[in-house]
């Protein structure tokens, strides 16, 4: 595995797909955790495929979506990560911030036009990462009424903090692991990976049908139900369980504050 340090050092692009607890694609090495192995600096930049969809019925029901056919992705910076005890994340001007925690794989090898049924998916993964996806939503919803990109609502510096990289043998099957997330101590997400609408292979399958997955590149996996807003001065904490044991290395605290800076969300 490789450091935080040096996935936020190489990456470039972020991506992600879009239903929850589905995977996620950076543009930008913006996105999770340490100890993530990511190609040099002199090769392309790691891509991080984010799954948009949600990852459960309930999750779909409290944004009033449609249960999605298949899986879609989109791409997030790689200036959006936000490396463990990398500080607070930012609040643009005017926007209503949502918060999503999520599993993230960290890809180990090269992966192109993989087969949903090939059984060597697990192969492809070097490790894990529990990733915050935040998101301006008030930004987003006005994209999709226009129907413009979600690039800008997903793409803000700090939007994407990660936790530490988490072995797989601390986590032997990634569709049995216990997130939660917290905001000022009260618990807002607590849920199986269990519940993904489409499994770590399709997740694989859809996205390297279209982009090829390199070494580096992180996919994030969608989130559950109970997502919602966190504001300046609110302290998110998330965690992970694999049966009922805590892996520490999930572990995050992050603040959130105001930031500076000449963007400030406008309705237009």
């Amino acid at each position: 595995m490789a450091s935080a340090a040096s996935i936020r050092a190489n990456c470039r692009k972020v991506s992600y797909p879009s239903p929850p607890m589905t995977p996620a694609k950076p543009h930008h090495c913006d996105v999770h955790r340490p100890e993530l192995r990511v190609r040099p600096p002199s090769s392309h930049p790691p891509i991080v495929p984010s799954l948009t969809r949600q990852r459960n019925s309930d999750h779909i029901k409290e944004l009033n979506n449609q249960r999605p056919k298949q899986p879609f992705f989109f791409l997030k910076p790689p200036t959006s990560i936000l490396l463990p005890d990398g500080g607070p994340v930012l609040r643009p001007r005017g926007v209503t911030m949502h918060y999503e925690v999520e599993l993230g794989l960290v890809m180990g090898k090269t992966v192109r036009d993989m087969h949903v049924e090939d059984k060597g998916w697990m192969d492809a993964i070097d490790s894990y990462i529990l990733a915050i996806d935040m998101t301006a939503r008030n930004v987003q919803e006005e994209a999709k009424r226009k129907g413009l990109p979600w690039s800008i609502a997903k793409g803000f510096d700090t939007f994407l903090p990660i936790s530490s990289p988490i072995s797989k043998t601390q986590l032997p099957d990634p569709h049995n692991a216990h997130l939660w997330l917290s905001v000022n101590d009260q618990i807002k997400q607590a849920d199986s990976t269990e519940l993904m609408l489409f499994r770590i292979p399709q997740q694989l399958s859809e996205i390297s049908k279209v982009m090829t997955l390199e070494a580096g590149d992180i996919v994030l996996t969608g989130t559950p139900k109970g997502v919602g807003p966190v504001g300046t001065g609110d302290v998110m904490r998330a965690g992970m369980k694999v049966d009922g044991r805590e892996v520490g290395e999930a572990n995050m605290e992050v603040a959130v504050v105001d930031r500076e800076g000449l963007y400030e969300f406008k309705e237009t």
